[in-house]
């Protein structure tokens, strides 16, 4: 099975005139063979003749030069006419007479320059050539050469159609790749808002509640250890982002290790905000990006609750099924914001919503009936009970 995968990849690899050569020798080849001797194209009706040396140039002309038809097609097109006109002025009607379609067909859908010049030209020689023929006496009514040229305009303009097909299909696969690309810069800048406003504004917090303790060194001996930790989860987390950028790096990577969850609301907590964290339910085999999601929900929710509900009951509750996650994280009411504390950009609440309506889930932020704030998230996982 892999043998013939193997002959295709070695073929793609090799060069298109070289890909272009067996089909050229084969029409060449057919050329000689005595039972197709005068079973060609005859134009003009000039009487047939055996061939001789210049059969020989006139056929090769015509086969030999497909190899070039990718490559440089103008050139393929002037030795293939070139050879045709010798073929039908000497009335060889070898059937090397075929290349000519195969080539008005090549440079229709691969020439990229001077497209109009080549078919002037094209057309002001086979002018000349028709001429030449009326000159020698020739039988053939005005409405067959007509009618041959109108099918070589068809066949250039197949090629033309497909030239336009390929570009469309390039610019297509280049808008996607664009798409793609804005999709991912949008990801981690939601990423890194996620993460820096999160880390910083616990930091900021934390060191704004250290200048009120000087007079306590235990205290701020722990309040300053907790800016530390809090820096140096900053900095795993980040580190832990621009892995993702290396394009080697696991999918699974993506999703944030287990406890990860505890050790958010704990350091939290040690910002001075409490927090009741509850998780219930057994979390499903294969979860995909879900879990990243919920982390991110809880970790921004936490987020503002230090920012606007500072030193505010807050509540995490976590619920597992087979089919979602579900997150809801609520305060009971505004606090007292530090005066140093970070403002919101509006990022981080679009942000989330955004990666909950991508996996299909639903998303709600707003004040309380009784007041306070709450966020909710259903996460839906893609499994199946």
């Amino acid at each position: 099975m892999t043998r013939p995968h193997g002959l295709r990849q070695v073929w793609g690899r090799l060069h298109v005139t070289a890909r272009d050569l067996p089909f050229a020798v084969l029409l060449f080849s057919l050329a000689f063979v005595p039972g197709l001797r005068g079973s060609g194209t005859d134009i003009g009706a000039v009487a047939e003749r055996p061939y001789d040396a210049l059969a020989a140039v006139a056929i090769g002309l015509q086969a030999l030069s497909l190899t070039l038809r990718r490559q440089w097609p103008v050139v393929c097109l002037a030795l293939v006419a070139a050879g045709f006109v010798l073929d039908q002025l000497h009335g060889y009607h070898t059937v090397a007479g075929s290349a000519l379609p195969l080539a008005l067909l090549s440079t229709g859908a691969h020439l990229e320059r001077y497209r109009r010049t080549t078919v002037a030209m094209g057309s002001v020689a086979y002018v000349l050539f028709v001429a030449e023929l009326v000159r020698r006496g020739t039988d053939e009514p005005a409405a067959e050469f007509v009618s041959f040229y109108v099918a070589m305009c068809l066949l250039w303009g197949g090629g033309a159609w497909l030239r336009s097909t390929r570009i469309a299909e390039a610019e297509r696969r280049h808008q996607v790749a664009e798409q793609t690309r804005a999709a991912e810069r949008a990801r981690i800048a939601r990423e890194l808002h996620d993460v820096v406003t999160h880390h910083v504004t616990a930091m900021v917090v934390q060191a704004e509640a250290a200048r009120y303790l000087t007079a306590a060194p235990e205290r701020l001996d722990e309040t300053l250890t907790a800016v530390t930790d809090t820096g140096r989860r900053a900095v795993a987390d980040l580190r832990h982002l621009l892995d993702l950028l290396n394009p080697d790096h696991g999918e699974g990577s993506r999703t944030p290790p287990v406890g990860r969850l505890l050790t958010l609301v704990e350091q939290t907590r040690r910002a001075g905000q409490p927090v009741e964290f509850t998780e219930k339910g057994t979390p499903a085999a294969s979860t995909g990006s879900a879990d990243l999601v919920a982390y991110r929900v809880v970790q921004e929710a936490l987020t503002n609750a230090l920012k606007y509900a500072h030193g505010q009951a807050t509540s995490v509750l976590v619920r597992h099924s087979e089919r979602d996650i579900t997150v809801e994280v609520g305060t009971d009411g505004p606090g007292k914001r530090p005066v140093t504390s970070p403002g919101g950009s509006g990022r981080g609440l679009a942000g989330l919503r955004e990666r909950v309506d991508v996996l299909g889930g639903e998303f709600e932020a707003g004040p309380r009936p009784g007041g306070g704030f709450a966020v909710r998230a259903r996460i839906p996982t893609g499994s199946r009970p």
